[in-house]
């Protein structure tokens, strides 16, 4: 059952990433809506619709489109790509329960804004704890295979976590 009344905004790596392991399903299965500011809409839909994941974004009506009261609030995060910087302006606007960013230097901001986060990850570890997905670790070597880079000491670490070292 998925969270209800949680708010989750989420940026476009964690999207694109779940798309191309065929998971994008979980973002619904486990918040029920996710919410995306403009800037990652466009991320998403700018390579048209031979891009990875777009296809499966198009028809994910989980996934909503929220812009910014106040768009200016991005331009304070200058160090960030314009998706991650409006992330985390729209979280902070919405006071969202939770972010969905993997960039690092991104979620060094989240945590100082007192934003909680988590990261594709993260979205597969809490899949497995409420029974959605039987193993974590093939979905990472799929990860890995289709070009997503993860760090051996985050892989094993994850892999702990989910009890499959």
């Amino acid at each position: 059952m998925p969270d209800r009344h949680r708010i989750v905004v989420i940026n476009t790596t964690p999207i694109v990433s779940l798309a191309l392991i065929g998971k994008l399903n979980l973002l619904q299965q486990l918040y029920d809506e996710v919410l995306i500011p403009p800037a990652v809409e466009a991320e998403i839909l700018a390579g048209g619709t031979d891009q990875v994941g777009v296809i499966d974004f198009k028809v994910a009506e989980y996934i909503l489109c929220k812009p910014l009261g106040d768009p200016s609030r991005a331009n304070f995060l200058s160090d960030l790509d314009r998706g991650e910087a409006e992330v985390i302006a729209l979280a902070q606007e919405l006071s969202a329960d939770l972010v969905i960013i993997d960039e690092k230097i991104a979620r060094k901001h989240a945590v100082r804004m007192g934003l909680t986060i988590t990261g594709v990850l993260g979205v597969l570890l809490r899949a497995k704890e409420k029974g959605l997905i039987q193993d974590v670790k093939p979905l990472l070597e799929k990860l890995q295979q289709s070009g997503i880079w993860l760090g051996s000491v985050l892989v094993e670490e994850t892999l702990r976590l989910a009890k499959e070292l």
